[in-house]
């Protein structure tokens, strides 16, 4: 661990943004639903249970509970195609509507180019930093994909982020063109009701329940993480130190394909059931998605995305720290291996070339940490004031 006495507070931070992340999903499954039934039969009004939010969270629990007990990511690879597919519908279904323009009565005035306030940005700031943290998952992804060389994971990252990028943006914006100021959070919601915007509610439905497991994965180890967190001396070596880090990126293949958490059965089942337990139960009880949303972006996810990597990076690249020479050494022989196709993850070639590039990635890293800080405590702070306080 680059800090050891600091790893309590990593995999905390990691596992209160998975739980308050799995925590929406359910709530989200409950609120869409009553809809999509609906939708599909109006007679469904009339049946009290299947309107009912509380009724499809606890049936959708039967469906999510087996998936969240699978040891491996590559076990949900299936299931995340189905969730693919839900996407790959949901942008079709946005763009279709745009591009028909059936939308244009109910739209508001669009504004290109306006600021609308402080409080809104800080308050949708946090959703932002939400949508793009999967930093979590990074981990599992190494350990499990069959060439986990820096250039292969590297490729891996931008691609899925690039893709996830343009995404949002294309539904953001003929989302936002279709209904302009009137647009709600769930652009799918407020069309016009058919058959194709029902099948869009449930591919979302879809969407969510077989992404839950996925957010049980990484929530599960910080949990076993923290629960076996003791104290690091001075005397003790950083490398003799028991971390998660350390098990997930093992190098040896046989130990990751037969038990990658290295956790006992008994154990494994016992925090995947008080997970699983635990996020029913704040689902059952609380219903505004937007008070999650406001909570874990502004706490979890500024930490995963901007904190931890920030100070990562910082403690790794000083040419004091053991990890940094042996990352180098690493990179050295990545580049040898490769066909000097990969820069390494300190920066290879370029920065042994340069002094200055060393540093300033140094001092950037730091600034990142900073900015992350920062931007937690200015939006946790809004959030709490002006967005989830009662009205």
């Amino acid at each position: 661990m680059t800090y050891p006495n600091a790893a309590v507070i990593f995999d905390a931070a990691i596992a209160i943004k998975c739980f308050g992340v799995g925590v929406s999903y359910l709530i989200i499954i409950g609120d869409l639903m009553p809809g999509v039934v609906q939708g599909f039969s109006e007679s469904a009004g009339g049946v009290s249970f299947l309107v009912d939010r509380h009724f499809w969270v606890t049936g959708f629990m039967l469906v999510v509970i087996p998936l969240s007990f699978l040891r491996r990511l590559d076990s949900l690879k299936y299931t995340s195609v189905i969730a693919l597919i839900s996407i790959g519908y949901l942008v079709i279904l946005v763009v279709a509507h745009f591009v028909k323009g059936d939308t244009t009565q109910h739209r508001g005035p669009i504004r290109l180019v306006r600021w609308e306030s402080a409080v809104a940005t800080l308050s949708s700031f946090p959703v932002i930093v939400f949508a793009y943290t999967c930093h979590q998952n990074l981990f599992s992804i190494v350990n499990e994909i069959g060439n986990n060389s820096h250039f292969r994971t590297t490729s891996v990252v931008v691609a899925s982020i690039g893709v996830a990028a343009a995404i949002y943006i294309l539904v953001a914006i003929t989302g936002y063109l279709s209904f302009g100021n009137a647009v709600a959070g769930n652009v799918v919601s407020i069309y016009a009701p058919s058959v194709s915007s029902t099948i869009g509610k449930a591919a979302i439905v879809v969407l969510v329940m077989f992404s839950y497991p996925l957010q049980v994965h990484p929530c599960r180890a910080s949990v076993d993480a923290v629960l076996k967190w003791r104290p690091f001396k001075r005397s003790e070596s950083p490398q003799s130190s028991p971390s998660r880090l350390a098990s997930q990126l093992a190098s040896s293949k046989s130990a990751s394909q037969t038990r990658g958490d290295g956790m006992g059965e008994t154990r494994f089942a016992a925090i995947t059931t008080i997970i699983i337990v635990l996020s029913y139960i704040v689902a059952m009880t609380v219903s505004s998605l937007e008070k999650v949303l406001a909570y874990v972006g502004s706490t979890g996810s500024t930490s995963i995305s901007f904190i931890l990597p920030g100070l990562f990076y910082y403690k790794i690249s000083s040419p004091a720290s053991p990890h940094h020479q042996r990352l180098m050494k690493e990179d050295d022989d990545e580049e040898e291996d490769e066909g000097d196709e990969d820069e390494g993850l300190l920066g290879g070639r370029g920065l042994k070339g340069g002094l200055w590039r060393k540093r300033l990635l140094r001092r950037l890293s730091l600034a990142l940490a900073i900015y992350g800080v920062a931007v937690m405590i200015t939006c946790l702070v809004t959030n709490t004031l002006f967005v989830a306080a009662p009205h």
